[in-house]
């Protein structure tokens, strides 16, 4: 029996189920898409044209196709509704490191969206970010916003370069949050080099730096290293992140506090 379209919310987890699996095999026949997600024909082809219109797939004739590897990797589009029960958690503990009047730094991936969303309701804080988007969260809250300047890249909707680094220079944080694409042994990577640099110059920014990542960001590489996560005084993470990951962090000295994965 083929499975009804069911409520907004489990449309979009079978088209993100849809997504992935079309990044995995990068071409599978629409056909084949619709009887593996157990649906009709004419309701993968209302799946695939949205993804198609979200620019996360290209659908073609009688097939759907994967962007390269890298933009999957990097735009935000790709990974923004990624894990969003995670977020919310990590988001929690994250939150608790903000006291008011903090001057807070929040660097421009999606898994810090959650966290700019609790922060509207933190009196008397500044706020430090390279994120348009991040900038629009905080849109109407009372907290002072400093939006660094540079190379706008569109896949991040957020700037990047060295004036975003040389601004840093004169600004000062109680604590910065930031994100990884991803990290293997304790070694942290980025797929685009401004952004690799612009790492360092977060924690240079602050008294004190926070890693957020999850555990879908471990155990991979990307083509820039820039240091490990010994520069951090903590890492938040989830319980699914593997033990042996979270030991390499632990051997250099950093805390690591994991919030339970959502479906453990």
């Amino acid at each position: 029996m083929r499975a009804s379209r069911g409520s907004e919310a489990e449309v979009e987890e079978r088209r993100q189920a849809v997504l992935r699996l079309v990044a995995q095999r990068g071409e599978i026949r629409i056909a084949a898409l619709a009887e593996r997600m157990r649906v009709s024909v004419m309701t993968m082809h209302r799946d695939l044209d949205n993804l198609h219109e979200r620019q996360l797939l290209r659908k073609g004739r009688g097939v759907a196709t994967a962007f390269p590897d890298l933009t999957m990797e990097s735009a935000l589009r790709f990974r923004e509704h990624a894990n969003d029960e995670i977020k919310e958690a990590l988001a929690d503990a994250l939150a608790s490191e903000v006291s008011p009047g903090d001057t807070v730094l929040i660097d421009c991936g999606s898994t810090l969206f959650p966290l700019a969303r609790r922060l509207t309701a933190v009196a008397g804080l500044r706020v430090i970010t390279n994120s348009l988007r991040v900038t629009a969260l905080l849109a109407g809250s009372p907290a002072e916003v400093t939006l660094l300047g540079d190379r706008y890249y569109e896949d991040f909707e957020s700037c990047a370069g060295p004036q975003a680094r040389r601004q840093l220079q004169d600004l000062r944080a109680t604590v910065a949050f930031v994100t990884a694409t991803s990290i293997h042994d304790a070694r942290l990577y980025h797929p685009v080099r401004a952004y690799a640099e612009s790492k360092h110059a977060y924690l240079q920014a602050a008294d004190r730096a926070v890693l957020a990542v999850d555990h879908s960001k471990f155990g991979r590489t990307a083509t820039y290293p820039y240091g490990d996560a010994g520069g951090y005084d903590l890492v938040v993470t989830d319980s699914a992140a593997p033990a042996d990951e979270l030991r390499a962090v632990r051997d250099l000295g950093v805390e690591v506090r994991t919030v339970d994965h959502p479906r453990t």
